[in-house]
């Protein structure tokens, strides 16, 4: 066992750098957009709302020429903002799946578990994240049986004409790194109950 725990040791340092900053990388990515489609969302809002105050009676009755200039001009809202924001939010939330589930930022419930032993809690970890590799392994999984069937069919959103794969492959990317982080995670919580050392990836993010 010794042996066997100084080689995870040899191995760790590097698999948790690349890991982790492949799980950092895609949460830029993933805020990029976010704010990206923030931006989008709040101008095309602004512009709905000054398109109907040029269209109101009082503007119209003042400056209907420069009402009139402006409409022309393109004021209003932005064509397929809809469309863009349900395309691109599927791939800002898979881009942050990595990270959280790098850093074990999911959800608990710990009112009974805290109070077992060490090693009870080591076992439960361990399955719980067995389950989350499957789940998102077979998330990716239907992502990409999706993405397949929508590149086939050539379908496109009503305003834009964008291929609907395109919000599918976004997804799918972020999803094969989440898929990819979370095996990790098994494999170092597999080293931990083994050695009966604190999981390092854990320990690296505490430190970070």
């Amino acid at each position: 066992m010794g042996k066997l725990a100084l080689g995870f040791r040899v191995i760790n340092p590097p698999m948790i750098g690349f890991v982790t900053q492949i799980s950092r990388l895609t949460s830029l990515i993933g805020g990029f957009m976010l704010a990206t489609l923030i931006s989008l969302t709040c101008f095309s809002v602004a512009g709905r709302v000054l398109n109907s105050f040029l269209h109101s009676e009082l503007v119209q009755n003042i400056a209907p020429d420069l009402a009139s200039f402006l409409i022309e001009a393109g004021i209003g809202p932005i064509m397929g903002d809809y469309e863009l924001l349900e395309a691109g939010m599927a791939g800002v939330i898979f881009a942050f799946m990595p990270l959280c589930q790098l850093q074990a930022g999911h959800a608990i419930v710990a009112i009974f578990t805290d109070k077992m032993p060490t090693s009870f809690q080591s076992v439960l970890m361990f399955i719980i994240e067995i389950i989350f590799a499957l789940t998102l392994i077979l998330v990716a999984w239907q992502l990409g049986n999706g993405l397949s069937d929508k590149y086939r069919s050539h379908e496109t959103t009503a305003l834009l004409e964008l291929p609907i794969w395109y919000g599918y492959a976004a997804a799918l990317i972020m999803a094969y790194v989440a898929g990819f982080v979370a095996i990790c995670r098994v494999y170092y919580e597999g080293i931990a109950l083994l050695s009966g050392q604190p999981n390092r990836l854990s320990k690296e993010q505490e430190q970070a």
